[in-house]
């Protein structure tokens, strides 16, 4: 079925990325993953194409689109590359810059935006803590007034972007006795004395991705440094968050397309018995079960980027469509694998590293147990 939420202007950019992503991404691939990290080239070329500041206006160096299903194109094409990309970019352009956009200071978004939009200034987001996994109201990463001062102590974990990001939009406690109503975000910049980071970490998945934890040691910040309201970050989070789980829904589709499409070159071509495999009615039957369930999943999730550009995006609709793909994603990819056999399970082949890369998403941006726990309270549980 022909998808109708974009129009000429969309496919243009979009054969634009694409054009940037074969040239400059996709012969460096297998580089990126050994490094577990992608360059700061990438994110300089990409500045410069303007695809890092569709939502920043552009008095702050960027594109000002106010267009969301650029955003969209965006994701479909990064994931068709691997889901590592597709997510380290997410976190900085479509995740990380709006708090600065739309809850910035004039002198914040001066100081910073036009770096953002660039690549220069490279953002990541830190929510998760050891102890909390998606209950972001037991955060113990704390701030406390110091003077004219305020004094960050704590730690962060699971961070995209973490080991190379230069600024990062932290929630802290800075009110314990107003539990939720007592968290503040922050803009820490990675050259912040008591700053550090640990490791690169070792994941099952999305190697070209430098996950880090971070660490806070007597960081010294000053108001200057709030991003938002005082004591009003976790409304801001929760606010923000449907963007969020949107973009990793359009994500999961293009990833799972990407690898199905592949999926049934492969099938054509490979023989067994005299025939092409695909031809066998259990892999024909599997196939176009496949490609149904893709196909009615992008249905809803286009409807939530039309409502979403229209600024109705609910929440849980957000959450439905969240969990929803993650859970057609991960279903998909193994039955991908499984049709590949053996060299399903080669790290070599991309089917493997895509069903790799797709497991967390069933786990971040609240896991599909949360997003469940949401939608069944809306429905009155």
């Amino acid at each position: 079925m022909k998808r109708s939420i974009y129009d000429e202007d969309h496919e243009a950019f979009r054969a634009s990325v694409k054009e940037f992503l074969d040239r400059s991404v996709v012969p460096h691939v297998e580089q990126h993953a050994a490094d577990k990290a992608i360059p700061r080239e990438f994110w300089l070329e990409a500045g410069k194409q303007g695809f890092l500041g569709l939502e920043i206006p552009e008095e702050n160096g960027g594109a000002g689109a106010d267009d969301y299903r650029f955003n969209a194109v965006v994701f479909e094409e990064l994931n068709k590359v691997n889901a590592a990309l597709g997510s380290c970019v997410g976190i900085h352009a479509d995740i990380t810059a709006p708090y600065l956009v739309e809850l910035g200071t004039e002198e914040q978004k001066k100081r910073w935006l036009p770096g953002v939009a660039a690549g220069e200034i490279l953002l990541a987001i830190g929510m998760t803590e050891p102890s909390g996994g998606s209950d972001l109201a037991a955060l113990k990463t704390t701030a406390v007034r110091d003077g004219e001062h305020w004094v960050v102590n704590g730690s962060k974990t699971f961070i995209t972007n973490g080991y190379s990001a230069d600024l990062v939009i932290t929630a802290v406690r800075t009110s314990p006795e107003k539990k939720a109503r007592g968290i503040t975000l922050f803009a820490i910049p990675a050259t912040a004395e008591g700053y550090s980071r640990g490791r690169k970490l070792d994941k099952v998945g999305q190697d070209e991705s430098d996950t880090a934890e971070l660490f806070f040691e007597n960081v010294r910040l000053t108001d200057d440094d709030i991003v938002g309201e005082l004591d009003g970050g976790f409304i801001h989070m929760m606010q923000k968050l449907p963007q969020e789980r949107l973009g990793c829904a359009i994500s999961n589709l293009a990833h799972a397309r990407q690898i199905l499409e592949e999926t049934l070159v492969y099938a054509k071509e490979r023989k067994a018995f005299g025939q092409g495999i695909g031809s066998f009615q259990h892999n024909k039957f599997l196939l176009a079960e496949q490609f149904t369930t893709v196909d009615v999943a992008q249905a809803y999730v286009d409807q939530c980027v039309v409502a979403h550009d229209a600024g109705e995006l609910t929440p849980i609709d957000a959450a439905k469509a969240k969990w929803w793909t993650s859970q057609v994603q991960n279903d998909v990819l193994d039955h991908c694998v499984q049709i590949y056999g053996g060299y399903g399970f080669m790290n070599e082949y991309r089917v493997a590293r895509a069903w790799r890369d797709a497991r967390v998403s069933k786990i971040w941006a609240g896991s599909n147990e949360i997003m469940k726990e949401l939608i069944g309270r809306d429905l009155g549980l």
